[in-house]
């Protein structure tokens, strides 16, 4: 059965360094290696794409800001390939120190309305520790500059619980992050993935009660701010929610392309190939899941009580032709007050979500 898709994400797998704590596709800059990406891009878009109007685009990475300008032109004419609703989000990821007033105009003439910054922190030895590469007075300046090119719509990324760090640490970075004045915010605890740069170094992640204490101060901090938290881990000012991550998180399709993306197609999970060799020779995706009816309703749960409003009973009723008070484990769990039912919402309670998976393992084979 054909679904509707509104969302496309795009990855660009390069970096002009690469962080100690990234688990994603990525690899350091060629150019190329960047140039003959491009050509394999465009041909996977052409094979996939059927056509759709799009609410959202997402231009991810790696470190798409590390493209030259004409490899950023030559990848925002593919992009332009794709149909876009007249009210759409179009998000750019970049870094500080490679994105330039040029980029960015060249940015706004095609049509990207948000831009996604990553700074992690404003504090400069955790900087060296991330292995990040610009300086608070370059953050303050290419802030500055989006602003004056027109990009209201910005996110910046705040990566806490790090090796160390205090409260005191941390309220000095969301108080630099308040400072920059933008609409959202996206909070990252560390995880030590496996086969980062951390994890060979063997560090670990601090103290659950320490990670907590931060988690709350965040919440506090920002909640007092004007800032709602409307997903586990992002905050924006009322209109600025992340329209396409909420397109994930309220279990919709959407394409992925480039190595390593991942799409949700016709009730199809699929997964691209992370070898740069296979992606250039046309050989994109390693591996597709189609999902049943129990797997599908899986992700339901565990997407969408990711979000503070949860889930609408209406929208679940209408989606899947039943109740959503109809599921066992649902009304178990209202029962026990681990969830709260609104009479339009069902979702975790407050005091609950920084312990949220243990709530949601009751909806994993089922």
């Amino acid at each position: 059965m054909k679904t509707s898709i509104t969302a496309a994400y795009i990855h660009i797998p390069f970096c002009q360094t690469i962080c100690t704590y990234c688990d994603f596709c990525k690899m350091f800059y060629k150019k190329e290696w960047a140039i003959k990406y491009l050509k394999a891009l465009k041909e996977e878009i052409k094979k996939y794409y059927r056509g759709e109007y799009l609410d959202t685009i997402y231009i991810g990475g790696g470190t798409p800001s590390v493209l030259d300008v004409n490899e950023l032109e030559e990848l925002l004419k593919i992009v332009s390939y794709f149909n876009k609703n007249s009210n759409y989000e179009y998000t750019f990821e970049c870094n500080v120190e490679n994105i330039t007033e040029k980029k960015l105009y060249l940015l706004k003439k095609y049509g990207v309305n948000r831009l996604s910054i990553g700074i992690q922190t404003f504090n400069t030895k955790y900087l060296k520790y991330l292995n990040r590469h610009h300086d608070n007075e370059e953050v303050i300046k290419k802030i500055n500059i989006a602003k004056k090119i027109g990009f209201e719509n910005i996110n910046i990324d705040l990566i806490y619980a790090l090796k160390n760090e205090t409260l005191k640490d941390l309220e000095y970075d969301l108080d630099m992050f308040l400072k920059l004045n933008i609409n959202h915010i996206s909070t990252y605890s560390l995880i030590i993935e496996p086969n980062t740069i951390l994890d060979i170094n063997n560090e670990e992640n601090i103290s659950e009660e320490l990670d907590y204490e931060m988690y709350k101060l965040i919440n506090k901090k920002l909640n007092s701010n004007g800032y709602k938290r409307y997903e586990i881990s992002n905050f924006a000012k009322e209109g600025y929610e992340s329209r396409h991550n909420l397109t994930y998180w309220n279990n919709k399709c959407y394409y992925g392309f480039g190595l390593g993306a991942s799409g949700y197609i016709d009730n199809i999970r699929y997964t691209n190939t992370r070898s740069l060799k296979n992606y250039l020779n046309g050989m994109y995706r390693i591996e597709e899941e189609i999902l049943d009816d129990k797997k599908i309703l899986e992700n339901e749960f565990i997407l969408g009580f990711r979000k503070t409003k949860g889930i609408n009973k209406n929208e679940f009723c209408g989606k899947y032709n039943t109740r959503i008070e109809d599921n066992y484990n649902i009304m178990r769990l209202i029962e026990k007050g681990k969830l709260i039912d609104d009479g339009s919402n069902i979702y975790i309670d407050e005091k609950y979500v920084y312990t949220m998976n243990s709530i949601l393992i009751n909806f994993i084979g089922e």
